[in-house]
Order: structure tokens, then sequence, then C-alpha cells
């Protein structure tokens, strides 16, 4: 249930006209929470008001990033944001659009993205009344502690944003949530797909046994433990734990290569495991981790991923499903997807614009986001 229907619009007032800015690459995700908060809003006539009684056909604003033929850019909205509480989505991992630089069709690399999310709020040139920031992963989140002598570009940016006018920025299962230190006078949540991926689970799977004996939770690194803590307890399972051994003499692509995946936990034989982490990358940890369950006898292996990046490809992963090493991998709408992915036999797509939406909609009436953060009730019920 959204915020509009726990309370009406009698008792609660927006906090200003809501907008929504779709970067490039989010129009399709920004037209859906665009759809769910019409639905939400509309009267019994079926039209829309702005808080000034102006009937409007949608939430989203009219904004564009030209690019000269040398590649800079500049933002530009063709339409008034005064006074408005403007909610900008960007996918700043999106590959998939492009643009012309001397001649040559070129792929936005997160920096690019970056850069036109600052262009869109620089034009709106502290018009607005509110901006919140909506960056489902997080710009730099892997780049978010120093670890010798290097940049933090994570908290940089988030000081960027901040600095240009942001009042809250809100991201999913962020790589280290500790670095909303950089901007402690600001709003900053750190969201998960906890009941989106379980009720993907449940509906995509119907005959799994959610009980001790049949369905385990693992981790694959000590990273990911508080996140599959949660799952463990919600869903009252027994936890494992994969520690990643590496060779620190070495940097291979900006890491210390793996050298082997040690397993910590309790018999997995005949048992199906969910594997719970943020990202799924190249993918070959999250393989190697799911080659040595299959290798300790597991049933079926589950793989749960707020984003699936797949930056090597999908040919591994379809060798996995077709040697049986994973059953299906669950990834969330939130970053950007290759066409190819979603006809995969092994492959669910967890839709989170009903959700983003239901943010939106309770951050524009000054609410509560409690209940969105932690939604054990939700999960308790849909168990039931």
């Amino acid at each position: 249930m959204n915020i509009s229907e726990m309370h009406g619009y009698i008792e609660l007032k927006p906090f200003g006209n809501l907008s929504i800015v779709a970067m490039k690459g989010c129009e399709e995700i920004a037209s859906r929470i665009d759809y769910y908060l019409k639905e939400w809003r509309q009267d019994e006539n079926c039209i829309i008001y702005d808080e000034a009684s102006n009937p409007i056909k949608t939430f989203l604003l009219d904004t564009v990033c030209p690019r000269f033929g040398s590649g800079e850019a500049k933002g530009v909205i063709n339409e008034t944001v005064r006074g408005h509480d403007i909610f900008i989505i960007s996918d700043v991992f999106n590959y998939g659009v492009t643009f012309n630089m001397y001649g040559m069709d070129v792929p936005m690399s997160p920096d690019d993205h970056f850069q036109d999310l600052k262009r869109i709020i620089a034009a709106m040139n502290g018009k607005a009344k509110r901006i919140t920031v909506i960056m489902p992963m997080l710009y730099e989140g892997r780049q978010h502690k120093r670890a010798t002598r290097e940049s933090l570009d994570c908290a940089i940016a988030l000081q960027e944003l901040t600095a240009m006018g942001v009042e809250n920025i809100i991201s999913f299962d962020i790589h280290d949530p500790r670095v909303q230190n950089a901007i402690p006078l600001h709003g900053f949540e750190d969201f998960h797909p906890h009941y989106q991926m379980i009720k993907s689970f449940v509906k995509t799977v119907p005959n799994a046994i959610i009980d001790r004996e049949h369905l385990m939770i693992i981790s694959p690194d000590e990273g990911g433990m508080s996140r599959c803590m949660y799952y463990s307890s919600v869903l009252e399972l027994d936890l494992g734990m994969f520690y990643k051994r590496r060779d620190y003499s070495v940097v291979i692509n900006g890491k210390n290569p793996v050298i082997s995946h040690e397993f910590l936990g309790d018999n997995v034989e005949g048992k199906d495991v969910i594997v719970v982490d943020d990202m799924i990358a190249s993918g070959d940890s999250m393989l190697d981790v799911a080659k040595k369950l299959k290798e300790k006898k597991a049933k079926n292996v589950y793989i749960f991923s707020a984003f699936g990046l797949f930056t090597e490809g999908l040919n591994k992963f379809d060798k996995a499903y077709n040697d049986g090493i994973i059953t299906r991998i669950f990834t969330t709408n939130l970053v950007y997807r290759m066409p190819e992915l979603k006809s995969k036999e092994w492959y669910t797509e967890v839709d989170m614009s009903k959700y983003i939406a239901n943010i939106i909609d309770t951050l524009n009436f000054d609410g509560s986001l409690s209940e969105l953060l932690d939604p054990v009730q939700k999960i308790k019920k849909l168990l039931q």
C-alpha cells in the first residue's frame, strides 16, 4: 500500500509538485514508475492535478543532454522546475546508451553518465524546491575506502552532488553503506530488494520448500554476510559462508586474484541453496562458489543479485546452466540488462519499479520510509 492510499490527500500535502527526471537509459523503468504514480494519484474521473490544481498527464520532465561532435555536452530542461520536488533517476552503468564523437559511436561510461547527471542538476539553476537523486547502483561504490595512496571516488562524488543542492541520495544494495559518512548532514538511504527477490523466487520456483531441512542461504564472501544474515533470519534458514583466499602479491585488472574459495557452514548435501550477493560482474567468483556447492552435493543453486552486470558476457553462465552447476539467477531491473539476457532459460528479472514508485510517493508526502526500508512483515505475510 502506498502512502497516498494510507492517508489520503486531505490530511497530507505534497512537499512540492512531483517531477521525475529519467536520465539516458532509464526511460523504461521511469515510465513504469510514472504509471504507478498516476494510478495512485488520479481522482474518480481519472484526472491527476498538481499543487496548483492544474491537470497533468505525466510526472516525467522533458530533459535532454545534447552532445557536440567533440563529445562535449550540456543539460537542458524544457519546462519549469520552480518549486518542484524533483526525483532524478540515473543508471550510471548503462553502457547500452551511446553518443557520437569524432564520427565514432561511443558507449557511455559511468563517468559520462555522472557528468550528465550534474549537468541536469546545474540546469535547474537552484530553482527546484528539493532534489533527490535515485542512483540504483552507486557511482564508484566499490571505490569506497583507501587501501593505499589512491583516490576516494565515491566520497568525492557524493560531496559533489550535495554541494550542487541535492538533499537526498537513494541507492540499493550499496557495496559499503559507511560511505555515507562523507555526507553526514544529508539524506542517504540504502534500500534492498529482499521482498521482491523472495516474491520472485516463490513465484518462479513454486515447489521450493522453505525450511531448514531443504533450503540454505550462502554468502559468497565475508563482505556479504550482513545481507545474507537478513535473509536467513527472516526465512528462518541456516547460513553458510565462503571466504576468499587471495594472492596479495599480484594485481590483475585492479584487484588481487582469488586463489580459492573455502566454505564455512553446515552440510549442504541434498539441499537447495540460495547464494546472495550485491552484484555479478564477470561472474567468475559466483560460478566458482556454485561449482563448489555442487561438489558438496547441493541439489539446486539459486543466485540472488541486485545488479547483473555480466561484464564478460553470458557464455560461461550458459555453460554452467547446461552443466547443472546453476539452476536460476535472479537480478533486478535497476541497471541495464543486455537484451539477450532476458531470453535465457536460467534468468529471472525482478521488477523494482513499483517499489521505487512507493519510495518516491512516500518522500513526496514527507512520510516515513521505515516500513519500506525493512519489509519483514510483508515477507512473513508472503510466506504464510
